[in-house]
């Protein structure tokens, strides 16, 4: 008897933060500005095409590996959609005005949105969407993703800028410490993804323009799991520094906890982007 009443004063507690964190996700788009609810929306589509791309695998199979895969149409429209999401999230506790994150927010949604149709259109045609001039089709496209990604390297670095700026107009002063240092963290470490994807661009260029297209797409691939760890703490940190406001912790004591993971995720990462650097380097 004592034991089922202990269970069940625990699991009332459990529910009510239950309920909590689930109106805090749905405030998100209800007391959300226009531009960050068009995005999420603009996300959700795009992850969407990334699980019917899966679905269209399991029926077509074929190979899951390799530059001609339907993995890149999977993962591109997950991974696009589920970043756009995260910035449109993740910016309004950045110090912006209405116009700048208007215009920031809609070019990245753009240009996810292009970045990802390029990608399924070739993986349609079955032929790389990376690095291959085969055509003038598949080289306009190639140099168009190319294009695209320096348009997200703009934006993004914008964006890290005005993270680490105080009493900007448009700032939400009521955005806690913890909050402000996920952000931050996040952002550096985003930053690191954009490197390395810029080093597998134009590594992968060079191998293209000396002959070698398949080389190209080894070295390239040498420095993925870099740019996988550090794109995705963006996401990781401020989910975490969000989910601390549901515990009684003081707001000293979350920031610790905050700066804590971010130096562990930030050593896990610099050992993946060292293994990955001498990989890439020696390929």
């Amino acid at each position: 008897m004592s034991g089922s009443v202990d269970t069940s004063r625990g699991a009332a507690p459990q529910a009510a933060v239950a309920r909590e964190v689930a109106g805090g996700l749905r405030a998100f788009w209800t007391g959300g500005r226009r531009v960050e609810r068009a995005s999420y929306a603009v996300g959700a589509v795009l992850m969407a095409s990334g699980l019917f791309h899966l679905a269209v695998f399991a029926v077509d199979g074929g190979p899951w590996e390799g530059p001609v895969s339907w993995r890149k149409a999977v993962t591109f429209g997950l991974s696009f959609g589920l970043t756009l999401i995260t910035i449109a999230w993740v910016s309004s506790f950045v110090a912006l005005g209405d116009r700048a994150r208007n215009v920031l927010l809609g070019v990245f949604a753009a240009d996810c949105v292009l970045e990802v149709a390029l990608i399924t259109v070739q993986a349609w045609r079955r032929v790389p969407s990376h690095f291959n001039m085969e055509t003038a089709l598949d080289t306009t496209i190639s140099r168009m993703l190319a294009v695209g990604g320096g348009v997200l390297i703009v934006v993004l670095v914008t964006l890290t800028v005005a993270a680490f700026r105080d009493g900007a107009p448009g700032a939400a002063p009521d955005v806690a410490l913890s909050m402000r240092l996920a952000v931050r963290a996040g952002f550096v470490a985003l930053c690191g993804a954009l490197l390395s994807g810029a080093a597998m661009i134009a590594r992968g260029v060079a191998e293209v323009q000396t002959g070698h297209q398949q080389a190209a797409y080894h070295v390239a691939g040498a420095l993925k799991p870099a740019h996988a760890v550090t794109m995705h703490a963006i996401l990781v940190l401020p989910a975490l520094a969000w989910l601390l406001t549901f515990t009684r912790f003081s707001e000293a004591r979350r920031v610790r906890v905050v700066a804590v993971v971010s130096a562990a995720y930030g050593a896990a990462a610099v050992v993946v982007i060292g293994v990955s650097a001498i990989r890439f380097a020696t390929a």
